[in-house]
């Protein structure tokens, strides 16, 4: 049998807080064979990349290996001098990280900087060194590597910055790759050509990788084997298809029950969040980790520490009761009747009318003629690569920055372009949610302050009728009265993101605007987040713009979608409608990116990591032209007109609808195929 390349034996990781150790990772046993991919999953603070750290011996001062042996090639990486870990990192292990932007030198042409790996590494001359690197940015599917080498990190795109890095990374063609959620803070089409890129490179270079991920269907589509880590241990081990056809601890199913399928809507289920949170890792009981938040537990769950055991031939369980583990979805709780305005839309005045929003920056064209409507009630979901312009849109419509040309106006009164010069009324209407908490609540101040503030200003309530409606407001959002007194460092990712719901919802506003709101979480925590809106939407008939570069979520939580590219509204439509042919070569692409649980990759009609044209130099005709293979002459010269595709459903393209709606049905029947790895019975 082959030695492993990496061998992780029984390793636990500490970390020193003032006089106590805290175990962040507790006996931990993985291998890592040579060419295989190994998927590491679990939710934000169970010790993932703290794992990954300790594979190149990255520990912070405050961390120590306080048992436990990280082998790799058969040698012991704590051991090491410091001249033999360097031979190691970068010759023979590599990383990438999730953020390429500070992975870069921002003073240093990409080019001279892939170049150094090679004279560092290999001790290759200047120009040897150049030209190799120049070779490995097109192994890493860079076009034009020569003008590319020359720019700056700042002036490439976030996928671009992420291939210079998995250039420098492969540079010395290591045996192990780790990848720390490489794909995280990237657009699903961008995410789609990175994950293809690792697809091709592991057949042409044979590394083996350490994939870090939240995702699950992205781990089910790179990798072999999978982990899974709940509170620092490793719950559950096993081949890609063992795991994703039967997981055997309630845990991983209920990860799988957080993530919407793609055909799911909200009148169909209401999404099976997980209860509590990780616990506190210095403060952990005898028996079962998970058992404060198990539907399965016994009493000897939480008396008795569960070791990992045998559930399959590589399969392993750390669950006394892994054949009991419910499938994904027989635990999904069903949806309450989703009340929508779709039916009954036109008979009542819009909430929100755009009338020809138009933003620019000079000579850029952010946003181009959007005109747009919103109803009482309804959640308008909002899609496109970043750079489309949804931000910016969501930013007008609150009054933080005002349109260069159009109106905007609230049940049908117009309104001024700024928040400081529309009146309290018209600011209290419109609250706005943004993608992290984090950088939206003052640190210094306890949530009373907080909550209190925005009561105040939004509602015009003092003394005790502002206490009580902070109080009404925190119990709104299913958080503690205990927590009024605790400041946002206190919280989790979670917890925060509650508390800036709480906030918009201080006045009773008639439109929320939902910027990204859930994907900086993980999917237990985004699952609460959803069911949580939805609660508040059904309780006050608020209206939601909800933008994501999730598609799944935004189907399971919309009822209309607008599809943006470049500035430009491309398609509109009931939510069901959009995702059916006919739909706009771009949001082709855009649903096909989309990584799914259970289904094989769908064959993709073009690769969107062609750079868009920036707002400064907009094609003529249609913006999308420049990427789309079906464009002709009349998309290269002349705007494209919109084509109505019944049931409330726009199309803004050239190409006849009958045409599109062939080659796209036929496009989906060739990719049916019975599934390679099934996920339980989805309800």
């Amino acid at each position: 049998m082959t030695a492993p390349l990496l061998e992780l034996d029984n390793v636990t990781i500490s970390y020193q807080r003032r006089r106590d150790l805290v175990d962040a990772v507790r006996n931990v046993s993985l291998v890592v064979q040579p060419g295989e991919a190994y998927g590491l999953v679990g939710e934000s603070g169970c010790g993932k990349s703290t794992l990954a750290m300790a594979v190149l011996r990255y520990l912070p001062r405050n961390g120590l290996l306080t048992s436990g042996h990280v082998l790799f090639e058969g040698r012991d990486l704590f051991t090491m001098t410091a001249p033999e870990l360097r031979r190691i990192r970068g010759d023979r292990i590599a990383m990438v990280y999730q953020n390429p932007g500070s992975a870069l030198n921002p003073t240093i042409r990409v080019g001279a900087q892939v170049a150094e790996v090679y004279r560092h590494h290999r001790g290759l001359a200047h120009r040897a060194a150049t030209e190799a690197a120049l070779d490995m940015l097109r192994k890493v599917r860079i076009s034009e590597p020569d003008r590319v080498a020359a720019l700056y990190p700042y002036q490439l795109s976030g996928g671009m910055q992420q291939r210079v890095v998995i250039a420098m990374a492969l540079a010395s063609d290591p045996a192990l790759l780790v990848l720390d959620e490489p794909t995280t803070a990237l657009d699903a089409t961008v995410q789609a050509d990175i994950l293809d890129l690792f697809q091709d490179l592991r057949g042409e270079l044979k590394a083996s990788i350490l994939f870090i991920s939240h995702n699950l269907a992205v781990v089910q589509q790179v990798c072999d084997r999978i982990g899974v880590m709940y509170a620092g241990e490793l719950i559950e081990q096993g081949t890609i298809r063992e795991v994703f056809q039967r997981p055997r601890h309630p845990y991983t199913a209920a990860l799988f029950d957080c993530i919407p399928d793609f055909g799911v809507r909200k009148k169909d289920r209401r999404l099976a969040g997980i209860a509590g949170g990780v616990p506190d890792l210095a403060d952990l009981g005898t028996g079962c980790l998970y058992e404060p938040r198990c539907l399965i537990s016994r009493t000897v769950c939480r008396v008795d520490h569960p070791e990992l055991m045998r559930a399959g031939t590589r399969h392993l369980s750390r669950c006394f009761f892994h054949m009991e583990t419910p499938l994904p979805g027989s635990a999904a709780p069903l949806a309450g009747v989703a009340q929508s305005p779709e039916n009954g839309r036109s008979d009542r005045l819009p909430l929100l009318s755009l009338n020809k929003v138009g933003r620019r920056f000079g000579k850029a064209h952010i946003l181009d003629e959007i005109d747009l409507e919103i109803a009482p009630g309804e959640t308008f979901g909002l899609v496109g690569e970043s750079g489309s312009g949804k931000s910016t849109l969501a930013k007008v419509i609150a009054g933080l920055v005002p349109p260069s040309t159009g109106t905007v106006a609230l049940n049908n009164e117009r309104v001024a372009g700024t928040a400081s010069r529309r009146t309290r009324r018209q600011r209290r209407d419109v609250q706005m949610v943004f993608q992290t908490p984090d950088a939206t609540l003052n640190p210094k101040k306890r949530l009373a302050s907080i909550l209190g503030r925005a009561v105040r200003v939004l509602a015009g309530l003092t003394g005790r009728r502002k206490r009580d409606r902070s109080s009404a407001l925190l119990a709104d959002v299913q958080l503690p009265p205990k927590m009024m007194t605790a400041t946002p460092d206190r919280l989790s990712g979670g917890q925060r993101q509650r508390v800036a719901i709480a906030r918009a919802f201080a006045g009773d506003p008639k439109l929320v605007i939902l910027d990204e709101p859930t994907s900086a979480l993980d999917v237990s925590v985004q699952a609460s987040i959803l069911n949580l809106l939805l609660d508040l939407q059904r309780e006050s008939e608020v209206a939601y713009l909800f933008i994501s570069h999730d598609l799944a979520v935004v189907r399971y939580l919309s009822d209309r979608i607008g599809v943006m590219y470049l500035g430009e509204i491309v398609e509109i439509g009931p939510a069901e409608r959009v995702f059916r042919p006919p739909f706009h070569p771009y949001t082709q692409s855009l649903i096909a990116a989309v990584p799914r649980l259970g289904t094989e990759k769908p064959a993709r009609p073009v690769s969107l990591d062609v750079a868009p044209s920036g707002p400064a130099d907009r094609p003529s005709g249609c913006p999308f032209h420049t990427r789309c293979p079906r464009a002709y002459d009349p998309c290269r010269t002349e705007a494209p007109p919109w084509r109505d595709a019944g049931e409330g459903y726009m199309i803004r393209c050239w190409i006849a609808l009958d045409a599109l709606e062939a080659s796209q049905t036929a496009a989906l029947r060739t990719r049916r195929k019975p599934d390679p790895v099934r996920v339980g019975p989805r309800p």
